[in-house]
């Protein structure tokens, strides 16, 4: 089979497009003929090895597992010892982060327990777009947010992969979303519902009067102290992304910032699960939510969709067909 495969850390340029021997299912797992990937800023840092601290999953001094890729849509191929879920045939999707990624070749192994059905109405590569992306933004706004109709929820980072899924889960939870993003993706903001729009190289949203009841930080590079100001006085601030620096300032101090008060400020890593991924696949079947995609590539281009994602100017998500299944 082909895949996109990396033996260094470094740039786009160490991938190599490679044929290599098609997998065979363990117990539990199936084989999945591959149709579309969707990449995520997750790809970029096992790409990069950097920062230093993401070596210790992916390998120290050189990439334990050399094909990126953990959103994967496609058609089980075959299926290995103890399967009940899925049989030849059934067309699945899921997030493979904590299982080896591979999701840049033609076919790939899986943990039945990590998959579900692909949403119907979605193409394969749309639906590929769904999974990391989508259960991050669930996982983070529902169970560490803890999110309920009627509160007033701030998302930085609303234009990329995981922001669009959480302004829109965050709206089909019946919040009043505020979304941050940068001036070419206002009327992105518009589609997906915001309620509010603030554009970050116009206005400091941490200098506002306004209290939110959610902040959920996927990008950007503010301090906990700005964030706390804006906090309302049980208010829960959830980070999943953005500059290291915050991510680190939410996970060492975040406890000890908010204590004697009844605000949450912590960080927060998405975990795969078929559980949470059939929550998301079911929001997508009734249309409250969708992906949004800003490119699709072919597999010999996937160096290029990682250096758009890499450099920060992709909206939505960046998808690779591996299999048309024109």
């Amino acid at each position: 089979m082909k895949a996109i495969i990396y033996e260094t850390y470094g740039g786009p340029d160490v991938l190599k497009l490679k044929e290599i021997d098609k997998p065979s299912p363990k117990n539990g797992e199936v084989l999945i003929k591959n149709h579309a990937t969707g990449l995520n800023k997750a790809d970029w840092f096992m790409l990069t090895g950097k920062p230093f601290i993401a070596r210790v999953e992916s390998g120290l001094t050189r990439p334990k597992h050399q094909i990126l890729g953990s959103d994967v849509a496609g058609i089980v191929e075959a299926v290995g010892p103890g399967v009940t879920r899925f049989k030849v045939g059934d067309a699945v999707i899921g997030d493979l982060s904590e299982n080896g990624r591979g999701g840049l070749a033609e076919f790939v192994c899986a943990p039945e327990d990590v998959l579900g059905f692909k949403p119907a109405a979605l193409s394969f590569e749309q639906a590929a777009a769904v999974p990391m992306a989508a259960l991050t933004a669930y996982q983070g706004l529902v169970h560490t947010g803890q999110i309920a109709a009627g509160q007033r929820v701030l998302i930085n980072g609303a234009s990329g992969g995981v922001g669009t899924f959480a302004v829109q889960i965050a709206k089909a939870m019946g919040a009043h979303v505020t979304a941050v993003c940068s001036t070419p993706k206002i009327e992105l903001m518009h589609t997906l519902g915001a309620d509010e729009i603030v554009d970050y190289t116009q206005q400091d949203f941490t200098q506002s009067q306004q209290q939110y009841d959610l902040i959920f930080a996927v990008n950007g590079y503010q301090t906990l102290a700005e964030y706390q100001q804006i906090l309302a006085p049980a208010g829960r601030y959830v980070c999943c992304g953005g500059e290291f620096k915050q991510i680190f300032q939410a996970m060492l101090f975040g406890g000890w910032m908010t204590r004697g008060t009844q605000q949450t400020m912590k960080t927060f890593v998405s975990k795969p699960n078929a559980q949470d991924l059939e929550a998301v696949i079911q929001l997508v079947e009734r249309e409250a939510i969708a992906p949004v995609m800003d490119q699709q590539v072919d597999l010999a281009q996937s160096a290029d969709a990682l250096r758009k994602l890499g450099q920060g100017h992709a909206k939505g998500k960046m998808v690779v067909t591996i299999f048309s299944a024109d």
